[in-house]
């Protein structure tokens, strides 16, 4: 394709992205699929261009200002400053020459908030809760593409099998550093045409998200619910820790999301999943395994702001006010969770957010008004679980996941016990 088609067809999608009405690799994905003729290198070059935008859009349209013709082509054109000498020839004299003006300015000399690209909502309490190093290495590494991480599946495979069978198809990895089951792909690999992916040898899975299903840490015959389950990544992972055994329930109101569950089940080999979909918190199928379960987790439906490495698009889609009717949300499905255990069982509420208001503030009212239930350090949990250096991820009793620490994405568990 000619870089000036790339162009345009960049700042096509680039305008239905902007307009932050629907999850932005909903809206790439769409797009792709109508647009099937796409090569592999012009598909990277139009989801890294919007990525890019989305990631620094408070700085690019800053510098926007002070070019000329459409404003989408000139956020494209900063968006591939830099980037390989193909995609130059779509550039008249003017826009290089203007490129050239741009790439001098010393961005450092900017204003703090063109520097951290959030909005100010989200950046004053993180920086009150990381301090000012602390802020600016998670704004660069929120800026950064996040790694590919693989669990492996224990029902199938050792962690060095598959760590080989991998190399034989060109694709190196390295064991993640806390996850038992983790391995971090260099790049982004084609996965999905493997053996080892399509016999559910391997799946893709943040070493985070592993780490959840670890701190579950879910036995053989237990009866366990992951109770907001969504397209299943933990449910699997908790599946294969019970190594096949028990029954573990796979709750969540969208159907849809569900459904995206059934083929990885296939792939995976388990048959002691049960996937339901319920209508609220307070179902009749919850009722009725009231005081009967030994674990649950509840993956809370959150901003999902640990996340922004893939989803650079919530910074600009959430607010405050979602933020606070997600708060009662999550209070009603762990107060209607906890009722499923039976007594000593174990209770996980976790989020992928970075705000206390979603995390600590949650678990710490639950303590309260539950006396029934016991708070548990999630250090000593995890290395129960053979997670290595689990003091490493972990603050006040929580686990605490931060992209610029950890390399994963953004996390955060609270564990209580039954008594």
């Amino acid at each position: 394709m000619h870089p000036n088609a790339l162009l345009e067809m960049s700042c096509e999608l680039l305008r239905s992205v902007l307009k932050l009405d629907a999850p932005a690799d909903a809206v790439v994905s769409s797009f792709f699929r109508k647009n099937k003729a796409l090569g592999q290198r012009e598909r990277h070059t139009l989801a890294e261009t919007v990525y890019t935008v989305l990631r620094q859009r408070l700085l690019l349209q800053h510098l926007a200002q002070s070019g000329s013709g459409p404003l989408e082509r000139r956020l494209c054109l900063l968006a591939w400053q830099g980037s390989d000498s193909f995609l130059q020839g779509a550039l008249s004299e003017p826009e290089r020459h203007w490129l050239q003006q741009m790439a001098s300015i010393d961005r450092a000399s900017l204003a703090p908030k063109l520097r951290h690209n959030l909005p100010d909502w989200l950046a004053e309490p993180l920086q009150k809760r990381l301090g000012e190093a602390g802020f600016e290495a998670l704004v660069a590494s929120m800026n950064q593409a996040a790694p590919l991480d693989l669990r492996v599946n224990a029902l199938k495979l050792k962690r060095e099998e598959a760590q080989e069978q991998l190399s034989k198809n060109g694709i190196a990895t390295t064991a993640t550093p806390f996850s038992p089951w983790g391995l971090r792909a260099e790049g982004k690999p084609a996965l999905n045409k493997l053996e080892i992916f399509t016999s559910g040898g391997v799946e893709v899975q943040d070493e985070g998200s592993q780490l959840l299903a670890l701190l579950l840490d879910a036995k053989r015959s237990e009866m366990v619910v992951d109770f907001c389950a969504g397209a299943g990544g933990k449910t699997l992972a908790i599946g294969a820790a019970m190594r096949n055994t028990g029954r573990l329930y796979a709750f969540d109101v969208s159907g849809h999301r569900l459904d995206a569950l059934k083929p990885r089940l296939a792939r995976s080999g388990l048959s002691n999943v049960y996937p339901a979909q319920i209508v609220h918190e307070r179902d009749d199928r919850i009722k009725r395994l009231a005081g009967k379960i030994d674990r649950v987790l509840v993956d809370a439906p959150c901003s999902g702001l640990g996340t922004l490495r893939r989803n650079p698009d919530l910074k600009w889609r959430q607010s405050p006010q979602a933020i606070a009717e997600l708060q009662a949300k999550q209070t009603a499905i762990l107060d209607s969770a906890a009722r499923l255990l039976k007594s000593g069982g174990r209770l996980v509420y976790a989020t992928c957010s970075l705000l206390d208001e979603e995390n600590e503030a949650i678990a710490r009212a639950f303590t309260e008004s539950h006396p029934d239930f016991e708070f548990q350090p999630a250090a000593e949990l995890l290395a129960k679980a053979q997670v290595a250096d689990a003091d490493q991820l972990c603050s006040d009793g929580y686990l605490r996941l931060w992209p610029h620490q950890h390399q994963t994405d953004g996390f955060f568990a609270a564990v209580w016990t039954k008594r």
